[in-house]
């Protein structure tokens, strides 16, 4: 079989592949991501999972599905699986890349300043929960001195809607023995105001918290590319 019969097969990398992903390359290493489109930025990602395949195809297939580049990278994986072209392994990689990035904003949190950095929170939350297409509830547990002991998700749900059981989120707070708590959930709507069952829920965890020497500092419910704060919108 000569080179151009081999070439044309399928999953086989076209010479002009070759050519553009080194141009990629090159342009990556001078211009960092701001050099980048979207779209190329993820073709990036998938060079080394799909050594044989042309990615720009696959990675604007990516952004039309949904929508965004943040979205992609926090697509669930059953969903990534419609994506043709993607294996198991690109898929691997684009949720390893999101989960960095998660990580990344969680070490911006020091360990005894919760509050005093507070930027670094939200962030952290944003990258955590902003592009999730199913409603989470998590819980901030801190100490004392308002270090986070722990950040849990306690439920999640659907699209519009997750269970929240009160008792459940303070026999917590007693067993870690945390003195205050931080409330967060997301709205896959992508518009972050409370609802009037978000508020009459925040009001009742409050109401078993306070005898108990347990303080409520916040509840932040975060949307697709911004959140509210119930204590900025003075509803604690």
């Amino acid at each position: 079989m000569d080179q151009k019969s081999f070439d044309g097969i399928a999953g086989s990398p076209e010479p002009n592949h070759k050519g553009h992903r080194q141009r990629l390359r090159e342009r990556f290493r001078k211009t960092g991501e701001q050099g980048l489109a979207d779209y190329e930025l993820l073709e990036f990602l998938l060079f080394s999972a799909l050594p044989r395949q042309d990615t720009k195809p696959i990675a604007k297939a990516l952004l039309q599905r949904f929508g965004s580049f943040p979205a992609a990278l926090a697509a669930p994986r059953e969903r990534l699986k419609e994506i043709p072209g993607l294996s198991d392994i690109s898929i691997d990689t684009l949720q390893a890349v999101h989960a960095a990035i998660i990580r990344y904003h969680r070490s911006g949190i020091p360990e005894k300043t919760v509050l005093e950095s507070w930027q670094g929170v939200i962030d952290y939350l944003q990258a955590a929960m902003g592009q999730s297409d199913i409603e989470q509830f998590r819980v901030l547990y801190l100490d004392k001195k308002n270090a986070l002991i722990a950040d849990e998700i306690q439920q999640t749900g659907t699209v519009d809607h997750t269970p929240v059981y009160p008792r459940e989120v303070i026999r917590r707070a007693l067993e870690l023995a945390a003195t205050a708590i931080i409330l967060v959930h997301n709205h896959p709507s992508g518009d972050p105001t409370p609802s009037r069952a978000d508020i009459q829920m925040t009001q009742k965890i409050i109401s078993i918290a306070d005898p108990l020497g347990i303080t409520v500092h916040d509840h932040i419910v975060v949307g697709l590319r911004k959140n509210v704060s119930f204590r900025s919108l003075q509803l604690i």
